[in-house]
């Protein structure tokens, strides 16, 4: 069986990518939590993951340990990550490396905290932009193939990939268009986001500099978690 290394259910917008992933498609594997600690976690993380990063699949003596070389792993073995036709599937992968490698702003400026939710003081210029960016290409997945997800009627890799960012914009009730937030409310009410979101919530572990660095975005209204 798979094992996967992930990090706080609160914090790490990347664990969510893999688990979501895996648990929405019903992909067997064992979920193992390695909360962050204040400072570097590279040793900790290293006893498992090559980068001294999550998230990171084991599957027997072969390690995995990015998000998307993860998704192409599991693909190999399981056709129903990426979507069937060549087109979604082309749009799909574009999609995800966008996500992967850029919204770096999105990213920098509202950190994923599942907890809580914050009213931010201001949004900047490069966010809003960002923003618009994700409206425009939520849109253009929808539209291009008919939905409720991205690339289609089911769920595949690129919804897992803007899973985080539904969360985020729970948390700071970010402004995109009303089709993109629609679609991160579809998201956030599945089944396997609803049981990260409540084990998330569960989670007693803070780490200094994750809620600094949500505290400095705004006021915050709310705090969900348990204490």
């Amino acid at each position: 069986m798979y094992q996967l290394y992930i990090a706080n259910k609160n914090y790490s917008s990347w664990s969510l990518r893999p688990w979501v992933l895996l648990s929405q498609l019903g992909i067997s594997f064992e979920e193992h939590i390695v909360p962050f600690n204040t400072g570097s976690n590279w040793e900790q993380f290293r006893s498992f993951s090559p980068s001294g990063k999550v998230p990171c699949l084991v599957d027997d003596e072969t390690v995995i340990w990015d998000s998307l070389a993860i998704t192409e792993y599991l693909a190999e073995s399981y056709p129903e990550v990426w979507p069937d036709s060549r087109e979604a599937r082309a749009w799909a992968r574009c999609a995800s490396a966008e996500m992967h490698s850029g919204f770096n702003v999105l990213r920098n400026s509202c950190p994923m905290s599942v907890g809580v939710r914050v009213r931010p003081h201001q949004l900047s210029e490069p966010l809003i932009t960002e923003l618009a960016r994700l409206s425009e290409l939520w849109e253009q997945g929808l539209n291009l193939f008919g939905g409720p997800f991205l690339a289609g009627k089911k769920f595949t890799a690129v919804d897992a990939f803007f899973a985080p960012v539904a969360f985020r914009i729970q948390s700071y009730d970010l402004p995109v268009s009303s089709v993109a937030k629609a679609y991160a409310e579809r998201l956030l009410n599945l089944q396997s986001m609803m049981e990260w979101e409540e084990e998330a919530l569960k989670e007693v572990w803070r780490e200094e500099g994750h809620e600094q660095d949500t505290l400095a975005v705004g006021m915050l209204l709310s705090d969900l978690r348990a204490e």
